[in-house]
């Protein structure tokens, strides 16, 4: 019923509490939005947690019961407030839908991308969030409690999820390029088993910007193509951190340094220009004129 790997004192821990506010942090593709709707579903079968996937509404997909809302699609993704609360125009939201009564036993609103929510829209929440409704469960997903609002975090069950093993996802898919882009998130080697063309498309651009930094022009488009992929949500950064393994210590950490910062300034919508041109110049700090070890 639902593609979820791993994380079984998370499941333990929800089935036990059973909190009215949820918030599921971890890295993309680690299993936050198949946790939410594990928890939705379990709230709502007749048998309880594990939900069993035989009863009716373990049968229900979609389910009437459960309301998913995602950021409007954008380089600058966001959660309006009349995704929340009645605007007028602004179609379905999600306090009318969760004041009125389930089908089954809870209505469960999952946010993905809370940390998309617009100010007026994270306040609107708060208050939901302050005097909810006793059939009504929130489950917020977002990278980590530091990217919600304050006082939506301290009023929310907060519950962290870490990368799996490569132990745990060798049992699932043992190709060592899908395990290096997966980086721990079962969500992701699954995506690599799917489009593996794709994700060994990236690792040779990767492979190609790290040789071929002599040649700056060349290096240059090469960095705008991977930060284009990376707006597409193609990351191609656990790729290089493998290469960067192969460095000497002192260079390992200024890459992986370099590489953070790359990040933080993609995720904070620097334009793909600059970051491609400082991008170029930081590897070429590092590796210098000796060429890089192979991915």
């Amino acid at each position: 019923m639902i593609e979820l790997v791993g994380h079984e004192e998370a499941r333990r821990l929800l089935a036990r509490a059973r909190p009215q506010t949820v918030l599921l942090t971890g890295p993309e593709g680690v299993g936050r939005r198949a946790l939410a709707r594990w928890y939705a579903y379990g709230l709502n079968c007749a048998r309880g947690f594990p939900p069993c996937g035989e009863c009716l509404s373990c049968r229900m997909e979609p389910h009437p019961d459960v309301l998913e809302i995602r950021p409007e699609p954008g380089r600058r993704p966001v959660v309006p407030v009349e995704r929340i609360v009645p605007r007028e125009g602004g179609g379905e939201n999600l306090l009318e839908w969760i004041e009125a009564a389930p089908r089954f036993s809870a209505k469960v609103a999952i946010v993905d991308g809370a940390e998309h929510l617009t100010e007026s829209a994270a306040n609107a929440m708060l208050k939901l969030i302050e005097e909810p409704p006793a059939h009504a469960y929130l489950v917020l997903v977002a990278p980590s409690p530091e990217a919600v609002l304050p006082t939506i975090r301290s009023r929310a069950f907060w519950v962290p999820l870490a990368p799996l093993s490569e132990e745990v996802l060798q049992k699932l898919h043992p190709d060592p390029d899908f395990l290096a882009f997966a980086e721990g998130a079962p969500g992701r080697l699954f995506f690599a088993v799917e489009h593996p063309e794709e994700v060994r498309d990236l690792r040779r651009l990767v492979e190609d910007f790290l040789h071929g930094l002599a040649d700056g022009r060349a290096a240059l488009e090469r960095a705008r193509e991977l930060l284009r992929r990376a707006e597409e949500g193609l990351s191609p950064w656990p790729f290089f951190r493998r290469a960067f393994a192969q460095l000497p210590p002192e260079d390992r950490a200024e890459a992986l340094e370099a590489l953070s910062r790359l990040e933080e300034a993609h995720r904070a919508y620097v334009s793909r220009e600059l970051l491609a041109a400082w991008w170029v110049h930081a590897m070429r700090s590092v590796y210098g004129e000796r060429p890089s070890d192979s991915l």
